[in-house]
């Protein structure tokens, strides 16, 4: 390729509460383009909201990120990791997800309820005693989701301290493949050590249930089971946690929206979607590879060619949302892509929907005048995290 002709890179900053700059441009311009990942690295990008769902949604795109042509964040693919669904195919995929799908379904999450009020209502409690300031990701909006994902899972709290730093290297891409592979060791055999303890005295929980009625019985291995738990993990309190961030960031700065929304209780739930979709915190996108020939678009991405499907464009395309740029907690944003789309759509999304349903209310409600105590300067996005958010939020109430 002649370095005149080399594609744009994939964008890596973008604002607080909006998409990368270039994707305003290029839904229009380029809509299904070459970009550049890293050297000669040149997949396809998707940025229109009806690509993205046909990529998704297309057995003909594989997310084994072993195949040729994947579109990898390094230059050196990490190896093959048991367990790890969002690097899976049918039928592995199908066999593994099933075995999860019971805990993450609507009845179970709605049993859930009641003790994501609780965890929500105890942290608040211990906010209201200290007083302000304070910073609302170390008090607030990180702990919640991890407590929660720890019930969940079985896992101890006082384990929170070490989860979450390993969880977070893994997370930031700038980190460099070292890191983020010694991030997932160490989480997957502290899983597995667990995973061996609750096989020998099970509890109520996902990972009791794994070890007896998975590992025990042969249909899942001990390392495919360790691997899920640490996948689960992570995406069960990084994710929540800087979607309830931002979205404090974002009802904060659209007071007319906060006050919407504090005054129909009717109103949380597409306004839930509607944050999710005007936020969209996937950062980098989700990867695929062509196993064949396949027409997007009206464009041919041939087999063994990569692809990146950027949901914070999808997620602002006029031809999917009228006036997509503004936050509008009335609209219908049903078809939102926060989750992904297809076979491999988030199989937490009503565990997280529920703690930002409950979450986000009661937080205003029990903390009236809310507000930040810092300039923009201060709120520090992650601009080398797979996972966009803030690491920091000083609010005063």
């Amino acid at each position: 390729m002649h370095p005149t002709d080399t594609p744009p890179p994939l964008p890596r900053h973008r604002p607080l509460l909006d998409p990368a700059a270039e994707y305003g441009r290029w839904i229009t311009e380029r809509p299904l383009a070459r970009i550049t990942l890293w050297g000669d690295t040149h997949p396809w990008l998707v940025t229109r909201h009806e690509d993205a769902r046909a990529v998704l949604g297309d057995a003909r795109f594989s997310a084994r990120n072993v195949r040729p042509g994947f579109p990898g964040l390094q230059p050196t693919p990490p190896p093959p990791t048991p367990g790890q669904l969002f690097s899976m195919d049918p039928p592995d995929h199908t066999r593994l997800r099933r075995m999860l799908i019971p805990e993450f379904s609507f009845r179970r999450v709605e049993q859930l309820r009641p003790a994501v009020r609780r965890i929500t209502g105890e942290l608040l409690d211990g906010l209201a005693a200290k007083g302000g300031p304070a910073d609302l990701v170390e008090h607030f909006t990180l702990p919640l989701p991890l407590l929660v994902i720890c019930e969940l899972l079985g896992v101890p709290y006082a384990d929170r301290e070490f989860i979450h730093r390993h969880a977070a290297a893994f997370a930031t891409v700038s980190a460099g493949p070292e890191a983020m592979r010694a991030g997932w060791a160490a989480l997957f055999g502290h899983l597995r050590e667990l995973l061996a303890a609750k096989a020998r005295e099970p509890g109520d929980d996902l990972t009791s249930k794994l070890a007896v009625e998975r590992v025990a019985t042969g249909e899942a291995t001990a390392e495919e089971a360790a691997g899920m738990l640490v996948q689960l993990l992570i995406a069960g309190h990084e994710t929540t946690a800087s979607m309830l961030s931002l979205g404090v960031v974002a009802l904060l700065r659209h007071p007319d929206q906060l006050a919407a929304l504090r005054a129909d209780d009717g109103l949380v739930s597409g306004a839930v979607e509607e944050l999710l979709r005007y936020l969209t915190i996937v950062h980098i996108g989700l990867r695929r590879v062509a196993v064949e020939d396949v027409e997007v678009g009206g464009v041919t991405i041939r087999a063994g060619e990569g692809v990146v499907v950027a949901l914070q464009s999808a997620n602002r395309d006029p031809a999917a949302f009228e006036d997509p740029d503004t936050l509008d907690l009335t609209r219908d944003a049903g078809r939102q892509l926060a989750f992904g789309h297809g076979p491999h759509h988030c199989l937490g999304q009503s565990l997280a929907r529920a703690e930002l349903q409950i979450a986000l209310p009661m937080l205003f409600d029990r903390l009236p005048g809310l507000h930040l105590t810092g300039p923009p300067a201060e709120e520090h996005a992650f601009e080398g995290r797979a996972v966009h958010g803030v690491s920091r939020l000083p609010v005063a109430w």
